[in-house]
């Protein structure tokens, strides 16, 4: 009886830290809530990677990620947010206001890392920059208020366009109303005639693009969202399609054909979303890790849609260009 006491509480002794070890070393499983479709969200998700690789992890070997995507389909927020804290997954990850209005309604307690162009102290999401206090932190380009810098910028490479428009998604109203607000303070102060253009389904860009025929707009401004960010490679060739000078705050719209940029690059505001992920599952929290912004805003112009346009780009834009595509 003694021998075999002696083997049970053995065998209880070696099983124990087996079962330990086991759940220590759990891989983590992270939740991506996605404002479209995962394809456009790739752009994306590429520098994320980066950034959990930098510090130390890597999709299907150390760690897993579940996404959630609302495919355009904002009112699908809430509830795919509910199902990633139902997975209790250890971090969400999102971009943009709708994704972290819901992310935030859903939990207040699993950390929460977004990317968005609004201030998020005044969206409410976080005490301040310094010190976000709660479950959010993350990284902010603040391209609401680039707003105004797209129409100088569009104005001063076709000075002689007076009439310029400015497209938006009213699918997210919240950014459309700030950027539209901006703008429209822009162009009051460069004396310049400004209309609103809407578009929340890529279908609905061929009549944005005929709209600026009848309202004979001289240009055009693409505004900072999500959707817009992911109709890049669409609005490039588009804009040029129809002679109208364009810009925008995506880096993706000038490569795509488009005429100029201007903007924080993709991979500088979503690498650090990946380096605070890794540090939040290493056990630092996000009330702690003080919300990034974007450093620099690169201009970036293709001189190949300057000359289909018919544009001589002034030699001042060209002496503060950050990329020229040729």
């Amino acid at each position: 009886m003694k021998r075999r006491a002696f083997i049970t509480l053995l065998g209880s002794a070696v099983a124990w830290p087996r079962g330990g070890h086991a759940q220590q070393s759990a891989t983590p499983v992270i939740g991506w809530l996605g404002s479209e479709t995962r394809h456009a969200d790739e752009v994306r998700l590429v520098p994320v990677r980066q950034g959990l690789k930098q510090a130390g992890y890597s999709e299907g070997e150390n760690l897993t990620i579940e996404y959630r995507m609302a495919e355009g389909q904002y009112d699908r927020l809430p509830a795919l947010a509910a199902d990633l804290v139902r997975r209790q997954v250890s971090v969400i990850v999102l971009t943009g206001l709708p994704a972290a209005r819901a992310a935030k309604a859903a939990s207040a307690t699993i950390p929460i890392v977004f990317e968005m162009a609004d201030d998020p102290v005044a969206a409410g999401f976080v005490s301040s920059l310094a010190r976000p206090g709660g479950n959010m932190t993350g990284v902010t380009s603040l391209n609401v208020e680039v707003a105004s810098k797209l129409l100088e910028l569009v104005h001063e490479m076709a000075p002689s366009a007076t009439v310029i428009a400015l497209l938006v998604n009213p699918g997210n109203a919240a950014r459309a109303e700030s950027t539209t607000i901006e703008a429209q303070a822009a162009a009051r102060r460069l004396g310049l005639e400004l209309h609103v253009l809407h578009a929340r389904a890529e279908r609905e860009l061929d009549a944005v693009f005929a709209n600026l025929v009848q309202l004979r707009a001289g240009a055009l401004a693409i505004g900072p969202d999500t959707l817009l960010h992911n109709w890049s490679e669409q609005l490039g060739p588009l804009a040029v399609r129809h002679a109208i000078p364009a810009i925008s705050p995506y880096a993706e719209f000038s490569a795509a054909g488009g005429l100029m940029s201007y903007g924080a690059s993709v991979a500088n505001l979503y690498r650090p979303v990946g380096v605070y992920v890794g540090r939040i599952l290493k056990g630092e929290k996000p009330a702690d890790l003080p919300i990034q912004q974007a450093a620099k805003l690169e201009l970036i112009i293709n001189l190949k849609a300057a000359k289909t346009l018919g544009i001589e780009v002034p030699m001042s834009m060209l002496m503060r260009v950050d990329q020229v595509i040729e």
